[in-house]
């Protein structure tokens, strides 16, 4: 499966370039919706609810790295009957993330935190390609700087209060709900996950067939890369896109359509 790739999105070498990732969530009554972009990702999830739980998911792929990615709606709808008004740690807990789509889950989590707080809100998350190891990753939130981490590894060297905080594992999960307010606890899962995704930019996965021949180092991560269905999960050459000097060109089909 192809798409066919516009000559702005020609990929900067490795070192010059700059990861980028926008969420846009927008609360109406009985209504999220939460739309994702990013060098990989154009995913949309809208959750309808009762304001007490939730009593629908519904979302569109429009842009991904594999040909099953797709089929994680299905898992998604886990979702359905969660209680409003819980944190993204909480909305998490009991449900299991590798089933699904990374990116999916994290909309519908996300969504589901914005029910109770209506609105609108828009992060802007940017990952310089590392020098040496090092990067520095920010956050915007609606257009204001929020956050800002010098990361070393997987490891925050700075500023104080993150500064020796690893970003593996699920310790840094359960500091940031017990330590943080719980919009900076959101913030910062948000731009954590995008610590990690930036790291696809190292390399041409379209020279990868399909999601199995990665099976050895990235099994049961995520749902394209389930044993099972990794196999059938080909490769859609030429999805990825190229936003290091252009970050205005993310959820602009939202602006052009009209679009939540």
């Amino acid at each position: 499966m192809n798409h066919e790739r516009p000559e702005a999105d020609k990929r900067l070498p490795y070192g010059e370039g700059i990861y980028r990732r926008r969420t846009r969530l927008v609360a109406e009554p009985e209504r999220v919706v939460a739309n994702l972009e990013d060098d990989f990702h154009r995913f949309r999830v809208e959750l309808l609810h009762d304001a007490r739980a939730i009593r629908a998911v519904q979302g569109e792929a429009g842009r991904f790295p594999w040909t099953a990615c797709p089929g994680a709606f299905r898992p998604l709808q886990a979702f359905v009957g969660a209680a409003l008004g819980q944190s993204p740690a909480a909305a998490s807990r009991g449900l299991n993330p590798r089933e699904n789509c990374t990116h999916l889950f994290d909309l519908a989590v996300l969504a589901l935190t914005h029910a109770s707080r209506g609105g609108r809100r828009q992060y802007d998350m940017a990952v310089p390609d590392r020098v040496d190891g090092r990067t520095r990753a920010t956050l915007h939130c609606d257009g204001e700087l929020a956050l800002e981490w010098e990361i070393e590894g997987s490891q925050i060297s700075g500023p104080a209060p993150w500064s020796g905080h690893n970003l593996r594992g699920r310790d840094f999960l359960h500091w940031a709900e017990a330590e943080l307010d719980p919009d900076t606890a959101e913030a910062a899962l948000a731009l954590r996950r995008s610590v990690f995704i930036a790291n696809g930019r190292l390399g041409d996965l379209d020279r990868t067939p399909n999601a199995g021949s990665m099976l050895r180092w990235a099994a049961n991560t995520c749902h394209s890369f389930t044993p099972g269905i990794a196999e059938e999960a080909w490769r859609v050459r030429g999805a990825t896109r190229e936003f290091t000097h252009q970050p205005e060109r993310l959820l602009a089909d939202l602006e052009l359509r009209g679009r939540c």
